[in-house]
């Protein structure tokens, strides 16, 4: 009669025998146990720390439109005819320009959505492919990332030709109240947007330097993030000057 004895000594398989290696879910420090980072810990302290950018951003603009809507109906004194005066004036701005640049900034948050749900696939399929003899075909990726690129460029660019539009038209900084605010207001918001230009470029950037692909995930997720509320920032600022004059 045939028996069956087993390879593996009894004792190895006791409660109290520990496990070969340890999960990678590891604490709050970002890493895992065995020192294995922790990249779902190190997005989430990511995404945390651009909430606070957020917030003082909106902050800031919080602020120009209150001094916009005041400054509006806020008179001024004329030693010349010793009276109260209102001098806001009116910008002739150059709208189409702006909705083209408008278009562009939208477009551009489409493609960046695109790159960043690439990147989360990416992340999510790295475990299965890092195992051996687990093939899943050669998928080519859309360069999503170099499209928002040149489509942020684009804006910036249309941005500068709609500020040498308003000198063509006679509207500098220093003209009156209104075309100042017209200037801050975009160029503060261009400023804002180099920053993410500048993410954009690293996060392009990260698969040369041959980074891990969740270290990737991370760097396009939270500029991803950053560039759609520069996109609806955007749209704020249209409407504001648009409506609020």
């Amino acid at each position: 009669m045939a028996t069956y004895t087993p390879t593996t000594p009894i004792d190895h398989v006791g409660h109290g025998h520990k496990p070969p290696f340890s999960p990678a879910g590891g604490g709050d420090d970002g890493r895992g146990g065995g020192d294995v980072p922790n990249y779902g810990a190190r997005l989430r302290r990511a995404r945390l720390g651009l909430i606070c950018g957020i917030a003082t951003v909106c902050m800031v603009f919080i602020s120009l439109t209150s001094a916009y809507i005041v400054r509006q109906g806020l008179p001024t004194f004329d030693g010349a005819s010793n009276s109260y005066v209102r001098d806001w004036g009116k910008t002739d701005l150059p709208w189409a320009l702006l909705a083209i640049n408008t278009a562009l900034l939208l477009v551009s948050s489409l493609t960046m959505e695109f790159a960043r749900r690439g990147a989360a696939l990416q992340a999510a399929l790295a475990p299965v492919k890092s195992i051996p003899g687990v093939s899943l075909g050669n998928e080519k990726s859309f360069p999503w990332l170099g499209i928002t690129v040149l489509l942020g460029i684009g804006f910036l660019a249309g941005q500068w030709l709609a500020w040498v539009e308003l000198h063509n038209r006679g509207f500098y900084v220093s003209t009156n109240p209104s075309s100042s605010f017209a200037f801050l207001l975009t160029i503060a918001h261009a400023i804002h947007l180099g920053g993410g230009m500048i993410a954009l470029l690293w996060a392009a950037s990260a698969s040369l330097l041959r980074k891990p692909v969740e270290a990737r995930r991370i760097v396009v997720d939270i500029t991803a993030w950053y560039w759609h509320f520069m996109a609806v920032l955007w749209i704020y600022v249209f409407a504001l000057l648009g409506f609020a004059r």
